[in-house]
């Protein structure tokens, strides 16, 4: 079976700035069928507040129903970026700590530090990766 090209969500127009379209988006029961759930992380809450920037805002209507879509490709990046590297990034400098000698307290006290600073970069970059995960809206 084919998976999905786009996960699509549907949400309701909360504001419109400029370019800029907020959208507020309920995770339905159908997430618990959807192949890409996991690497979408849309099914831990009900509700998700999502910017779309589009070059026809105007024509979108505060309370119009919409549908919000991304690639599949652009949320397993994500669960790459915020999931399975830290992982690695944990066990990778807890590894190296142990072996050059270090007390396991303070290995894993290090390695908690090493994965806050993965956090911390990924905060300074966020308008950089966000350039990359784009969102689509269209009208229902």
């Amino acid at each position: 079976m084919k998976q999905p090209e786009q996960i699509e969500h549907k949400g309701v127009v909360l504001a419109i700035e400029g370019e800029l379209v907020r959208v507020v988006i309920e995770v339905s029961e159908a997430c618990g069928g959807c192949s890409a759930r996991k690497s979408c992380a849309m099914g831990q809450t009900t509700k998700r507040e999502i910017e779309v920037r589009t070059a026809d805002a105007s024509s979108y209507s505060v309370g119009e129903l919409v549908k919000v879509g991304a690639k599949q490709s652009l949320g397993i990046m994500a669960l790459l970026l915020c999931y399975v590297m830290p992982l690695v990034v944990l066990v990778a400098s807890l590894a190296v700590a142990v072996t050059a000698g270090i007390s396991e307290g303070i290995s894993a006290l290090i390695s908690l530090g090493v994965t806050a600073l993965y956090y911390a970069l990924l905060a300074l970059l966020k308008n950089k990766i966000s350039k990359k995960i784009t969102f689509t809206v269209n009208k229902i």
